[in-house]
């Protein structure tokens, strides 16, 4: 499975089999994890075996199963755009455990914050966390706005590599499948704005790896 296989194929995924994550698995996970926090310097951690965070009212109400598994996206408080990192940082792992066989779902608010596992320093923040494990079922598609809700150009007139960021950037899980953001082109560049709502930067960010993992091309 290549990247855009992953796109097109990973849907949210909330009720997971009792089963637990083969080692090469959490293997690499924590490999990824390790570069993107280098790279980024957030501090994520895969956190294993834990079930307190999903044994909630709130994620009960999500309709959360067996939800022991999760990556903590964490942090520093006054890292610049923090939210936005965690989203596109966050997305690359997504894909990748769908690309290794597991399934995974964006959560913010329907799990306990205050039980979560992580380490959480001081002057660090818990932004939100994606459970994962091997799914019940392999989800959904989610329902799209019309493409002219979402991009300001005709697919006709614009270059390939365009069109297949844009057609990644509308697969992207947003919260509440909100899907507020918009497109351009301008000139040989992409722009991607958020239109704001409830985690809009962390989907900005989302939107962002995406657009640029199946287009080639970095965004504004």
């Amino acid at each position: 499975m290549d990247i855009k296989e992953a796109i097109n194929q990973r849907h949210s995924v909330r009720q997971f089999q009792d089963k637990p994550l083969e080692p090469e698995a959490v293997n690499r996970l924590n490999e990824l994890i390790e570069n993107c926090n280098t790279e980024s310097g957030l501090h994520f951690q895969l956190v294993l075996n834990e079930p307190d965070a999903f044994n909630t009212f709130m994620a009960h109400y999500g309709k959360f199963t067996n939800a022991v598994n999760y990556i903590a996206l964490v942090g520093k408080k006054d890292l610049p755009d923090l939210d936005e990192k965690c989203g596109y940082f966050g997305e690359r792992i997504v894909l990748e455990a769908q690309m290794i066989g597991l399934n995974t779902c964006w959560v913010a608010g329907t799990y306990g914050k205050k039980k979560c596992r992580a380490v959480i320093g001081k002057d660090e923040k818990l932004v939100c966390v994606i459970a994962t494990g091997y799914g019940e079922n392999q989800g959904k598609m989610h329902k799209s706005k019309p493409l002219e809700k979402l991009c300001g150009e005709k697919p006709e007139d614009c270059p390939d590599w365009f069109r297949e960021g844009v057609d990644a950037a509308v697969k992207a899980p947003t919260a509440i499948n909100q899907q507020k953001f918009y497109i351009s082109l301008e000139g040989d560049e992409a722009k991607i704005v958020s239109k704001g709502g409830p985690m809009s930067k962390i989907d900005l960010g989302i939107i962002k790896y995406n657009f640029e993992a199946a287009s080639g091309h970095k965004v504004k």
